[in-house]
């Protein structure tokens, strides 16, 4: 069986939009038959290496056209691509690979330090390979490459991609998505936002995010254009917005009032931009539309649902996280999964083609986040009358902190203060930051006749964990708040110490 899969595509595409430009960065463009060709060759090439269907495929690598090089190429082969966050520290790239047992790794120079540090470790693929020498790897291929290059039958419900999640129990789980979430969410994407071949998206989300992946692969799908940014700059993203007519930005805090700070510096066209998709704080927003006359869009969305579950303009409904998307259906239940009231807070379950296949190697959890046909997404909103989405935050055992648009699980950031020797007791909360929208605050308990520094636990734990998870805000204190059971009453916490 063979139906319709990413690889499909980069097929589709060299036929329909052969000569237009596909991919673009400071060093030109590769048009869509370009892209496609060589990605056949690259798959013809792995192949030959050993590489099969289901392996996994791991890349650790700023966004770059050789990143959706390996993109293509995993999905000619069935391979399951597993991107990884280079945010994240050495000892949870390594749980990563231990977890995802990737036969290949790919790798860019920025991050070759990683590399070295993790082949040290046990369960490293032996293949490794940086990105900047699949020119020289792929002109080494022996027999030319004729048809698509596809050799082996993949089906739509196939798994794609492996995205590790933030560590809700103090580790990260791998999202399996397939070739049709990807699909459908494109579809979803391209209709809600109307996009065409001539949208041109600023392609500056890391694409180990499902936010990047999805709007980069949804302008590849509509026949628009991608330009490339390896990292976020506030003055060169300007500069490409008005070079290439970006259509399409992506935004999590603090990209708009970065963007504006340099526009204010730096005075250029935004003109061409119709659409900023993610989440800001609504001064920003107002702002943002007013200079730039674009429309934001809101959204409510995780990993597990490939992406999107709501998305609307944030004026249709200021505050709510929008309505239901075009190929999603959402509940907002009680603990029995029954409908609860209108205006009632509950637990938002989601069903439709974007919801994931599962999470990876974890059958027993998986049989209870998808009980009764729907996957329980572990966060808690309300509905409206007009069937508005509002976000009310996580479930007590699943809380969750989100600076900057990253997911960070308080337990994970718990489990790193706690092995500092001079702490004996913390508590991780969120608190509002003026930078990042929300920050990571430690409230401690000291050890009898230890002390501290803010300063030195930051370090401590940004040696353990990626550096987005440390504490932004510590307080020190005698003690935390408990309940009956001994338990720390988290919502206490919240209260007495809930500012920065």
């Amino acid at each position: 069986m063979h139906d319709l899969t990413l690889y499909d595509l980069f097929q589709r595409n060299a036929s329909l939009h052969g000569d237009r430009p596909a991919l673009e960065d400071n060093r030109g463009q590769m048009t869509y038959r370009e892209l496609a060709d060589r990605t056949a060759v690259l798959a013809r090439t792995l192949s030959q290496h050993g590489l099969t269907k289901g392996d996994r495929v791991a890349i650790l690598a700023n966004n770059s056209e050789a990143y959706f090089l390996v993109m293509g190429a995993a999905a000619c082969l069935g391979a399951i691509l597993v991107p990884l966050n280079w945010r994240l520290a050495v000892e949870e790239l390594h749980h990563i690979i231990t977890d995802a047992e990737p036969a290949w790794i790919f790798f860019d120079e920025a991050h070759a330090a990683s590399i070295t540090q993790l082949g040290d470790l046990p369960g490293f693929p032996a293949n490794q390979t940086p990105l900047e020498t699949l020119p020289a790897i792929m002109a080494t291929a022996p027999d030319a490459v004729t048809g698509d290059g596809q050799a082996v039958s993949i089906a739509g419900d196939d798994p794609y991609c492996l995205i590790y999640t933030a560590a809700v129990e103090g580790r990260a789980r791998g999202a399996v998505l397939s070739h049709h979430n990807f699909i459908y969410s494109n579809i979803q994407t391209i209709a809600t936002l109307c996009l065409s071949d001539r949208d041109t998206y600023l392609n500056m989300l890391p694409l180990f995010h499902i936010t990047g992946l999805n709007l980069a692969l949804s302008v590849m799908h509509a026949g628009g254009l991608n330009v490339i940014m390896d990292r976020f700059d506030p003055e060169l993203a300007l500069e490409w917005t008005e070079k290439a007519r970006v259509s399409l930005l992506g935004s999590f805090p603090p990209i708009l009032s970065k963007l504006m700070e340099a526009h204010d510096q730096k005075p250029g066209d935004l003109s061409s931009l119709r659409h900023v998709l993610g989440l800001d704080h609504p001064d920003a927003i107002a702002a943002f539309e007013q200079r730039a006359g674009c429309r934001f869009w809101t959204l409510y969305g995780q990993t597990e649902t490939s992406g999107f579950v709501t998305l609307s303009p944030v004026s249709e409904n200021p505050g709510s996280a929008g309505r239901q998307g075009l190929l999603t259906k959402f509940r907002i239940v009680d603990e029995q999964d029954e409908d609860v009231p209108i205006g009632d807070t509950g637990e938002i379950i989601v069903r439709g083609p974007l919801v994931f296949l599962g999470f990876w190697r974890q059958t027993a959890y998986n049989e209870r986040i998808f009980r009764n046909g729907w996957h329980h997404t572990g966060d808690l909103g309300s509905l409206d009358e007009k069937g508005a989405l509002w976000f009310k935050g996580r479930k007590p055992e699943k809380e969750l902190i989100k600076p900057g648009g990253e997911n960070v699980y308080p337990a994970e950031v718990e489990a790193a203060v706690m092995a500092h020797d001079a702490i004996a007791d913390v508590a991780v909360i969120g608190v509002p930051d003026p930078k990042f929208g929300e920050g990571v605050k430690a409230v401690c308990v000291l050890k009898t006749g230890r002390t501290l520094s803010a300063e030195d636990l930051a370090a401590f734990v940004a040696a353990r964990i990626a550096r987005y998870k440390k504490p932004r805000y510590v307080e020190f204190v005698d003690q935390l708040p408990k309940q009956a059971d001994g338990a720390t009453d988290r919502n206490q916490v919240k209260a007495l110490y809930g500012k920065p």
